[in-house]
């Protein structure tokens, strides 16, 4: 049985919220660090795969994050992750698209992130009212790629996995979500992706 889409879930990092992938190159390069190593650092640390499924702090998981970085280069730098996050932003062309489907369809967060999301799409961002989900991993204690966090998503929207589609600018984050049933999109704005193309190539078109 074929499921018509009725749910889009979306991360939040790289889909919603531009990660400015320029901006950390720019900033490697000019201290003199390897290509990746401020994600490598901040994002694929033990610490920050505790604190996205709920445990530890995230001001030690940053202090950790520096240190880090500081035993890579050999040296003292500057707080480059700071300088890197500062520059990160809303997508503009994310959130309109968002406006469109929601008359039409159930829209949800999914993301593997610190138990601050929900804090900062309120009272930072102020767009917590576009989504009739959030789904965060820190709360869920569980992160993708797991398939349980793609089901309770679902369940958030009181929708089989059958009628979601899944977007993830990670790519096996997006084929776990095909796994349980779901389709999936890999997205990546910085690529010059045109989520609102990808989608209508499904059949999901905004109001």
């Amino acid at each position: 049985m074929t499921h018509s889409i009725k749910g889009v879930l979306l991360d939040f990092g790289g889909v919603i919220w531009d990660m400015r992938w320029d901006v950390c190159r720019e900033l490697e390069q000019a201290n003199g660090l390897p290509r990746a190593a401020l994600f490598e650092t901040l994002y694929r640390s033990p610490a920050w795969e505790a604190l996205q499924r709920g445990r530890g702090e995230r001001e030690a998981w940053l202090e950790d994050a520096h240190r880090l970085l500081e035993a890579r280069a050999g040296r003292t730098l500057p707080r480059l992750h700071a300088t890197w996050t500062s520059a990160q932003h809303v997508m503009a062309d994310t959130v309109a698209l968002v406006r469109a489907l929601r008359p039409t369809y159930r829209i949800a967060i999914l993301s593997n992130s610190d138990a601050s999301l929900k804090h900062r799409l309120r009272d930072a961002l102020g767009i917590s009212d576009l989504f009739d989900a959030v789904v965060c991993s820190a709360e869920a204690g569980v992160a993708k790629p797991d398939p349980e966090i793609y089901r309770l998503a679902a369940r958030r929207l009181d929708l089989p996995p059958e009628a979601c589609v899944f977007v993830d600018d990670h790519e096996p984050n997006v084929a776990a979500a095909e796994q349980v049933g779901m389709r999936g999109i890999h997205f990546r704005v910085d690529r010059g992706h045109d989520l609102k193309s990808m989608l209508e190539a499904l059949g999901v078109r905004g109001a």
